[in-house]
């Protein structure tokens, strides 16, 4: 069997499409996968880095307001579209699987024009627009949110799947994390603003470290975003903190490393769908600050649906500034009654077998066209 994936932009819409296609290869070794996506996109580095093969297409999103960039838009669609279709059309895929982001909009509309089975995850609580789109076309969707089902209008195609997450996630156990990464038994607390950043976030954390430095209370892993790291670095160089002094205080431009998250006993962060998946995968408690500046606000949808059970605390960016931060992080640590609480409710919103609920719809569908 060949399965095509396509997705692509942010680690949001890639990492659950390499989640489920290792799935697949771990049950169907001898199954063929190929990817799409765009050379802009950071699965130009997280797909190759998992041994699997991808392939490039031209495709960019319009423009919110009237631009001559748009034109250029149009003309890259028309593009891809046919680039996408001459894809398929030699690699002759048995079902194609779209995670969203622009380079999923071509590839699974050609796929379905091709009568090739088609399945379409969304990983927020809101739709983005490619999604909305492909919903007529495909024909599965797939949701990561139960609440997105009120976006479709197609109910029949519906899934409850949630999102599928890197298994070595749930592999490691808190101890075994806290071993290898050479930690004690103070709190560890991780913060992340995304895989770009967010500034709003990293200038609070810079001020969450200046704190605590050198106090020896708790252990702080910071991940900065790549454009950000090193003007991180160079304001905390600036305020006179020292890292190779500070061992507890250990920054970082990308966090990768599954221990890492697995040692936390907070985490601060933004709320994309994978991201939270993650979270209560591992049961973790969170203060969540939405990014501001994603369609629909889909990042405040997200979160809600967390603080709602309980699971974290929730500050807009306009709600946030160090001061606040500072007393909530540190609030938590101190009610560690509150603490447990939080990571049971989380754990309690956790999917972990979201990959192979996703195997499972791709059996079923080529069960039915005969493969």
């Amino acid at each position: 069997m060949k399965i095509l994936f396509a997705g692509g932009g942010t680690a949001g819409h890639i990492n659950p499409a390499i989640a489920v296609a290792n799935y697949i290869r771990a049950k169907k070794p001898d199954w063929d996968i190929l990817f799409i996506g765009t050379k802009e996109g950071l699965e130009t580095k997280l797909v190759p880095k998992e041994g699997l093969k991808i392939k490039y297409i031209n495709i960019k999103g319009f423009k919110r307001k009237l631009s001559i960039d748009n034109l250029v838009t149009v003309r890259d669609l028309f593009i891809g579209m046919l680039q996408a279709r001459k894809i398929i059309a030699e690699y002759k895929p048995d079902i194609v699987i779209g995670t969203g982001g622009y380079v999923s909009g071509p590839v699974v509309l050609n796929a379905s024009m091709m009568k090739i089975p088609t399945i379409i995850h969304e990983q927020n609580a809101i739709p983005g627009v490619t999604i909305k789109i492909l919903s007529r076309f495909a024909d599965v969707i797939a949701m990561g949110f139960e609440e997105s089902k009120n976006h479709f209008k197609t109910v029949n195609k519906l899934v409850h799947t949630g999102n599928p997450i890197r298994q070595e996630l749930i592999n490691i156990d808190k101890e075994t994390a806290k071993r290898r990464l050479g930690l004690d038994n103070k709190p560890v607390i991780l913060a992340v603003g995304g895989s770009l950043g967010a500034q709003k976030i990293n200038e609070s954390i810079v001020e969450y470290i200046k704190s605590i430095y050198r106090k020896n209370k708790v252990y702080l892993m910071f991940g900065t975003g790549e454009k950000q790291y090193q003007d991180v670095l160079d304001t905390l160089k600036s305020q006179g903190i020292d890292l190779e002094i500070d061992k507890n205080i250990r920054v970082f431009p990308y966090i990768n490393d599954m221990n890492i998250y697995a040692a936390s006993d907070l985490v601060i962060c933004r709320c994309g769908a994978m991201t939270l998946s993650e979270v209560t995968a591992m049961g973790k408690p969170a203060i969540l600050i939405p990014s501001p500046n994603v369609t629909h606000n889909h990042q405040e949808y997200n979160a809600r649906a967390l603080e709602k059970q309980g699971a974290a605390i929730v500050f807009t960016e306009k709600e946030l500034d160090s001061k606040k931060l500072n007393n909530q992080i540190e609030n938590l640590l101190k009610d560690q009654k509150l603490l447990q609480q939080m990571a049971k409710n989380s754990f309690n919103m956790g999917i972990t077998n979201a990959a192979e609920k996703i195997y499972n719809i791709v059996i079923e569908l080529l069960k039915e066209s005969g493969k």
